[in-house]
């Protein structure tokens, strides 16, 4: 189970530790402390592991990381939801282990309990804004959608590597940690905007999953910025279509994104939140550049 779950994603959540502790560093890290750095890369894997195990069953999802999803296996099922408690259970075992002795112990487990806490409000806001039975375009909004992708994707996907690489390095101040987790959220949502617009437009064999967006109803970016511009009768086509499990449907749909221009309306956000955070970065004197450059470098026009 932990080897079909945790290692066959693009695992740049938990190489960003080592790679934070050692921008923070300057590369003056010990072999124990770059130990320590993969210890934390592997809990934080385990966590998307349980994170994504889960969401395949809420999502009814078909493919995850080029494979099918777990609960599909034919001798898994729901059995699954067990198997996701377990792969959370282990990040704790794995942090016992290792960093029981060690003076960030208490932060470590404080911030895989609040990030944990966090993503968990953020799935639920998500599943909730879209629940099955009907499609209610009112509730797609802007500020809508941002809490969603704040809460489910920004705090895990980036503030907890920086944080634990922080950590890691002694960074304990409150306002070094703030000025991390507001450019984290920032770089996160970026992240999930990317991630919305490949599941329409990405190519399933590059991405490692077949795109459900449309069929599930998600208030994504892309149906957030539809709407916002839409003609009344490409309103209608979205409201006729959305949330239908059916391949006319979807392609009705990505018709009217294609119509109104997002791949471009896209690139255009890329680029300027891309150039934003860039100055952002630069412009503060808390972390050395490095420290999130190296972050925001491989995520940067992502195709997969």
């Amino acid at each position: 189970m932990l080897d079909y779950n945790v290692p066959h994603g693009k695992l740049n959540r938990g190489m960003a530790v080592l790679d934070v502790l050692l921008a923070a560093r300057g590369g003056d890290v010990t072999e124990k402390e770059r130990e320590a750095a993969n210890v934390l890369g592997w809990c934080i894997e385990l966590l998307q592991a349980y994170f994504l195990v889960a969401d395949d069953i809420m999502d009814s999802s078909l493919t995850r990381r080029g494979q099918p999803c777990w609960y599909r296996q034919p001798h898994v099922g729901m059995v699954a939801i067990n198997d996701g408690i377990i792969l959370e259970s282990c990040i704790y075992r794995l942090l016992k282990l290792h960093f029981r002795a060690h003076p960030a112990y208490v932060h470590l487990l404080e911030l895989f309990h609040d990030t944990t806490h966090r993503t968990a409000h953020g799935q639920l806001l998500d599943t909730t804004t879209a629940p099955p039975g009907g499609v209610d375009l009112a509730r797609y909004t802007e500020a809508t959608y941002l809490r969603i992708v704040t809460y489910k994707t920004a705090f895990y996907t980036i503030y907890l590597p920086v944080a634990c690489g922080l950590a890691l390095a002694g960074v304990t101040d409150e306002a070094s940690l703030a000025l991390a987790e507001d450019l984290s959220v920032r770089m996160g949502c970026y992240f999930q905007i990317q991630d919305d617009v490949l599941d329409a437009f990405g190519e399933p064999e590059v991405i490692g999953k077949v795109g459900t967006d449309i069929q599930d109803s998600k208030c994504s970016w892309l149906v957030v910025r539809a709407l916002a511009v839409a003609s009344a009768e490409q309103r209608e086509a979205i409201k006729a279509n959305y949330g239908r499990d059916d391949a006319e449907a979807v392609e009705a749909v990505k018709a009217v994104y294609r119509e109104l221009d997002l791949p471009a309306a896209f690139a255009a956000y890329e680029q300027e939140s891309y150039d934003g955070l860039v100055q952002a970065i630069e412009g503060q004197d808390k972390f050395p550049p490095a420290v999130f450059m190296g972050i925001l470098a491989k995520i940067y026009k992502r195709t997969k």
